[in-house]
C-alpha cells in the first residue's frame, strides 16, 4: 500500500472514530487530507474504494442519519463499542512472565522498547511486584556496535557487509547467538563461499546492509549445530566459582555444582563455562572466583577501578 493511500485512510479512520454525530461525505471530503484536491466523481470513486478497503480490514463502517424524522443524506461514522478490542487480563504468572521478559535488553538500543512494553502491562490494571523478579531476571549483553545492525540484517534477511581479521566480508546473516560469553553471527560469506560464524566483538567499522529485505534464504539448521565449534572452543575455559545461594543465575544456569566442604554455609561451587570479567563482576559480593587467578585478579581489578571511579565522582 502507498505511503499516500495508507495516510489517507488513516485520517479517515480516525474522523470517523472520533465523531460523535454521522458524518457526510462533503464534511468527510473537507476534513480527510488526501480527498479535498479531488474533483466530485474523482472523489467519489475514491471514497467508494476507502470504505471498500476499510471493510475488508475489518473496519465496521456503521451507516445512518442524524435526525431520523427528515430524510438527510446519509453519513458514516466507526462506533468505538464495535471497533476496539476487548480488554486484555493476564493472571499473576502471566503478568510475572511478560514483566521479566520486558526486563532482558539493558542496553540504550532497546531502552525506550522495555519502558514502552512494561508501560502497556501497567496500563491493563496489572499491578506486578517487579522487586520480586530481581533474582530471576535475566540479563543479555549487547555492547557491540555491530550488535544492532546485524539483528536487523537477520530478522530482514539482507546481506551485509563488515570487516573482520582486516578483510572486508560480505555475508549472508542466518543467526545470533551468545556464547561462552560473546555474541556470534552464523552466515554464508560469500567472500569464502563457505558458511562461517563471525564473533561480533571482532567485527570492526560499520555494518552495511547491501541488498534489499528477503534476499537470501536460511538453511533449516538448529543453532547447536551452527555454533557447535564456537561451544567446542569455550569449553577448555572453564572456571570456579563460589556463589551465594539464590544469587546469579546468569552463572549458576550454565555451571555445573560441585561438592566440597570448604565452602561457607549459604554458599555453593561451581564450575561455570565460558564466565567472563563482565558476568562476575555483576554478582558483586555474591560471587567469588576460585580459580583460575587471572579471572579472580581481572575481577577484583574491575571492582577496585569502579570503586576509585566512585571515590572520584
Amino acid at each position: 500500500m502507498e505511503r499516500r493511500t495508507s495516510e489517507r485512510l488513516v485520517n479517515l479512520t480516525i474522523a470517523l472514530l472520533t465523531a460523535r454525530r454521522y458524518l457526510s461525505r462533503d464534511q468527510l471530503r473537507d476534513m480527510v487530507e488526501g480527498y479535498r484536491d479531488l474533483a466530485g466523481a474523482a472523489f467519489d470513486r475514491q471514497f467508494e474504494r476507502d470504505k471498500a478497503t476499510l471493510k475488508d480490514l475489518g473496519v465496521p463502517l456503521d451507516v445512518g442519519t442524524n435526525d431520523k424524522l427528515f430524510d438527510d443524506e446519509p453519513g458514516y461514522r466507526i462506533r468505538r463499542d464495535s471497533f476496539e478490542l476487548p480488554g486484555v487480563a493476564f493472571d499473576s504468572d502471566e503478568v510475572g512472565v511478560l514483566v521479566c521478559a520486558a526486563q532482558v535488553w539493558q542496553q540504550a538500543s532497546t531502552a525506550q522498547t522495555t519502558a514502552a512494553a512494561l508501560a502497556k502491562l501497567w496500563a491493563t490494571g496489572a499491578e506486578p511486584d517487579v522487586g520480586r523478579l530481581a533474582a530471576l531476571r535475566p540479563h543479555i549483553s549487547a555492547r557491540e556496535a555491530s550488535w544492532q545492525p546485524l539483528w536487523q540484517a537477520v530478522q530482514a534477511r539482507q546481506k551485509v557487509r563488515f570487516s573482520y581479521r582486516d578483510q572486508e566480508r560480505l555475508v549472508q546473516p542466518w543467526m545470533m547467538a551468545w556464547r561462552g560469553g560473546a555474541w556470534y553471527l552464523a552466515g554464508f560469506d560469500e567472500t569464502r563461499d563457505a558458511a562461517r560464524v563471525f564473533k561480533l566483538a571482532r567485527v570492526a567499522g560499520e555494518v552495511a546492509t547491501v541488498s534489499r529485505p528477503e534476499a537470501f534464504a536460511v538453511p533449516e539448521v538448529s543453532a547447536d549445530d551452527l555454533f557447535a565449534g564456537v561451544a567446542a572452543g569455550v569449553s577448555a575455559s572453564v572456571a570456579t566459582i563460589d556463589v551465594r545461594d539464590g544469587a546469579a543465575p546468569w552463572l549458576t544456569r550454565p555451571g555445573v555444582a560441585v561438592a566440597v566442604s570448604d565452602v561457607p554455609t549459604g554458599w555453593q561451587r561451581w564450575r561455570v563455562p565460558g564466565a567472563t570479567v563482565a558476568d562476575v563482576a555483576m554478582a558483586g559480593a555474591n560471587a567469588r572466583v576460585v580459580e583460575p587467578a587471572s579471572l579472580a585478579d581481572a575481577v577484583a581489578a574491575h571492582h577496585a577501578g569502579l570503586l576509585a571511579s566512585l571515590g572520584a565522582a
